[in-house]
């Protein structure tokens, strides 16, 4: 693949981000990862790093778009719970398994975006009423 047609399949990943559908765009990554790996063309850094970046970007909002979903479930149900009990709640709804830290980051990045209203202390999540 042409480093022009590299950029526009970047570009449509870019696309089907802003409209919410990340399922999509991580298959066009994949893809774009595999030919880059596979290819044997040395594509300059600009662009690699595009593709990695916009890879990082959409993993995480696919998985706080997941996380927030749910959330916004349980707040009805509790007040709190560890982060062992709602990755296994994530596993089980939602097929989602993350490290630990990784569901921490995800949360404070809805907690600084004003999307989710909890606390977290320790190993716990702090969820406020609805």
């Amino acid at each position: 693949m042409n480093p022009k047609d590299f950029l526009e399949k970047l570009n449509s990943v870019r696309e089907l981000m802003s409209e919410e559908k990340y399922s999509d765009a991580m298959k066009i990554l994949d893809d774009l990862k595999n030919i880059e790996k596979s290819s044997g063309i040395n594509y300059n850094y600009d662009l690699i790093h595009q593709l990695y970046q916009l890879d990082s970007n959409c993993r995480s909002a696919f998985n706080q778009k997941i996380i927030l979903e749910q959330l916004k479930r349980i707040s009805f149900e509790r007040t709190l719970l560890s982060f062992k009990e709602f990755n296994q709640l994530l596993k089980e709804k939602s097929g989602l398994n993350l490290p630990e830290q990784i569901l921490r980051r995800e949360i404070e990045l809805l907690i600084l975006r004003n999307l989710v209203n909890c606390e977290l202390k320790g190993d716990q999540v702090i969820l406020s009423s609805p």
